[in-house]
């Protein structure tokens, strides 16, 4: 069995600027996998305009949304993400999520431990909140 929970004080800041641009961003183990394949679970913490670079992962992701106003972005539409929302991310799915110009935002990011392919093309990076509903 494994208990954990989100502590701010325990969030390492990221040090993958190039994954992770427009702020600091901490993320804190929740469920540490020991191999690929393993369920993961992270607490990350985006400071205002923090946000993921467009990525895809090869597996379904689920992100839990604990604190703030986030948004999330993919090929077909533009969500803001608030307190209390599940988000599911099919494999396979471009996509980008952090938090909004003005507000930071935590979330809890549940996968299978593995890869994630960061050299996704940044298409509709640069508007931003443009079109978010």
């Amino acid at each position: 069995m494994w208990i954990s929970r989100i502590d701010p004080a325990q969030g390492k800041l990221t040090e993958r600027t190039d994954w992770f641009p427009g702020g600091p961003v901490h993320q804190q183990n929740l469920v540490a996998p020991v191999e690929e394949g393993e369920l993961s679970a992270l607490s990350v913490s985006f400071a205002a305009g923090a946000r993921t670079r467009p990525h895809v992962h090869p597996v379904d992701q689920l992100l839990y949304v604990v604190d703030g106003l986030g948004i999330l972005a993919t090929d077909a539409e533009k969500r803001y993400i608030r307190v209390g929302d599940w988000v599911r991310i099919p494999a396979g799915t471009w996509h980008w999520h952090g938090a909004t110009p003005d507000q930071s935002m935590v979330h809890v990011s549940i996968k299978q431990f593995g890869p994630t392919d960061w050299t996704s093309e940044w298409r509709d990076w640069e508007t931003y909140e443009e079109g978010a509903e």
